[in-house]
């Protein structure tokens, strides 16, 4: 059995720094059937994962901006901002990000494509996404999209 060192009397607890918190910003896109647009994440943090569209917000940009950028370099879709979600923050595999999420609608019926970080792409119902492995904290912002969209009727 291993012991861990003990601190010597008086020394100050080790402490984590924490990561700087990056930008980011996602989309919640829906379709006529009630369908939302996952993408697989093709590198960290979450590689491997279905989750929601999105990314980095680059220097310049506004969220919304990134949102519809990242939608489109991640899926080929090009979207339409309709409503922000809010601001999600996590911290996952030595990165930390507030992520700004708004919900998107499609600007045209488009095929999909997998491209920039994503390795594929799908269309799930609300009731698949647990069984994806699709992380709670994005359930929860499709919930507020799937909400949302409701309630503007769009």
């Amino acid at each position: 059995m291993s012991r861990r060192p003990q601190a010597e009397p008086g020394a100050e607890p080790e402490t984590r720094t924490p990561p700087p918190t990056l930008v980011a910003a996602g989309a919640v896109v829906i379709d006529r059937l009630e369908r939302v647009l996952l993408v697989r994440r093709a590198r960290p943090p979450s590689a491997g994962e279905w989750s929601l569209p999105g990314g980095r917000v680059e220097a310049g940009e506004s969220p919304g901006a990134a949102a519809v950028r990242e939608l489109r370099e991640e899926t080929g879709v090009d979207g339409r901002l309709v409503a922000s979600l809010g601001v999600i923050e996590i911290e996952r595999e030595g990165f930390s990000f507030a992520i700004h999420e708004f919900l998107v609608v499609m600007a045209s019926e488009s095929p999909t494509r997998a491209g920039d970080d994503a390795s594929d792409v799908h269309w799930a119902c609300r009731e698949e996404l647990a069984s994806l492995g699709v992380r709670a904290d994005a359930i929860a912002v499709v919930d507020r999209g799937l909400e949302k969209r409701r309630t503007l009727g769009s």
